[in-house]
């Protein structure tokens, strides 16, 4: 298994998939073909669907700046793609073409590039690749999840992990003070200030958690929708989730630092897990695997911070993904807003749940973390192409059919 590095990327929204990933690829091509008079992308499936919404065509430009570049949006539906996310590049001297290249956005901010699979590969740092065995090998030696993720990554990773939880503090920040309309034609308005502001109003106790937790959820998903810094967590539309439930846990517990990122710590080996063993990648498996996943770090972060076994923690990350099963992703008119923000802030909240429950049903479980991730996935490629990040399906359709009227 790879780094928990390869989980948590410091970067803009507002789509890991749709933006990182096409902006990687295109500094890539750049790199290679510096002499190029012009560049030509061809964006396919999902990159062409949702792509302007996105700021696809935006991030890939800015990346082959100051080169002329021409976006090709082609929805041809009877073209066999390897991946959702499939896109052409292009170099273009004298008239002539003369190199191409073919990258898939596999997720995260990743890519992979047709034909140089085995000289991009990075080298494994875990030995281990399912949950089943990372549980065994620290029972085995009397080790905590967070000893684990020391003993593999070293000490250093603290360090990279202490400068994560520095952006995501500062986007939950940024959030909360911003205010107006978020880009995109939708004329949404941000709520993260307003939802944070009146909590005071408020003398019930839970419904001053579902507030503070949901305005962090809110504050860190607008800004990313507003193409602002933010750490993927698994991805930048679920960037949201993880960051809410800690920055309101280290505020309720008085928790140091140190604490939140060795619940960080935790929190990337099921979400690096579910990465390997299925996808973080809405294209290709629904919002289950943005959101679901998200959910699942979030539950396991609060098993560490509230001091549980392995087992408990296991727990509270199957709960959390169990119940995000067949969510699909049908972002409105492509924008990574409705109903991405919301859903972020409500799988906040389920991940505390799912950390409480996890005190008193660990012992009962029946269903692992591995079998639900290999349910994600099969679940997720046997989902119409519709609901996966295409915005022809579910709530994207039905309010294109309405006028656009919200």
């Amino acid at each position: 298994m790879k780094s928990i590095r390869d989980i948590y990327k410091i970067g803009k929204g507002p789509s890991s998939s749709h933006t990182m990933g096409p902006a990687k690829a295109a500094s890539i091509f750049r790199d290679e073909n510096p002499n190029a008079d012009a560049y030509k992308v061809i964006l396919y499936g999902s990159l062409s669907k949702t792509g302007k919404g996105h700021g696809t065509d935006r991030a890939v430009r800015d990346s082959l700046a100051p080169t002329d570049t021409e976006i090709v949006f082609n929805n041809e539906t009877d073209i066999e793609l390897k991946h959702p996310n499939t896109m052409d590049l292009i170099a273009i001297q004298d008239g002539k073409e003369t190199a191409t290249m073919r990258v898939y956005s596999i997720g995260g901010g990743d890519i992979s590039i047709e034909g140089r699979e085995e000289t991009i590969r990075v080298e494994e740092t875990y030995l281990e690749n399912s949950f089943a065995e990372i549980r065994e090998f620290c029972e085995f030696r009397y080790i905590s999840l967070t000893d684990y993720v020391e003993l593999n990554e070293g000490s250093e990773i603290w360090d990279f992990l202490h400068e994560v939880w520095k952006v995501m503090q500062q986007s939950v920040r940024d959030g909360l003070a911003a205010s107006g309309e978020l880009p995109g034609g939708l004329h949404i308005q941000r709520k993260a200030k307003q939802l944070h502001e009146h909590i005071q109003l408020s003398h019930h106790p839970e419904i001053v958690e579902c507030q503070k937790v949901c305005s962090y959820a809110y504050a860190v998903s607008e800004q990313n929708a507003d193409n602002g810094l933010i750490v993927t967590a698994p991805t930048c539309g679920a960037c949201g989730v993880l960051p809410a439930v800690l920055y309101y846990f280290k505020e309720k517990r008085k928790l140091t630092d140190d604490d939140v990122v060795r619940a960080l710590g935790v929190a990337g080996l099921f979400g690096e897990l579910a990465k390997r063993n299925a996808s973080v990648s809405g294209a290709e498996c629904g919002c289950q695997a943005e959101v679901g996943v998200a959910c699942s770090m979030a539950a396991a972060a609060l098993g560490q911070i509230f001091g549980y076994s392995i087992k408990q923690i296991e727990y509270a990350a199957e709960v959390a993904l169990e119940h995000h099963l067949g969510l699909t992703c049908d972002p409105i008119c492509g924008l990574v807003q409705i109903p991405c923000i919301e859903r972020n802030a409500v799988a906040a909240m389920r991940a505390i749940n799912s950390a409480n429950l996890a005190l008193f049903l660990a012992d009962t479980r029946v269903i692992s973390y591995d079998m639900v991730i290999k349910t994600m996935y099969e679940t997720g490629i046997n989902m119409n192409r519709r609901f996966r990040e295409t915005s022809e399906g579910g709530l994207a359709r039905i309010f294109s059919r309405r006028g656009g009227n919200i």
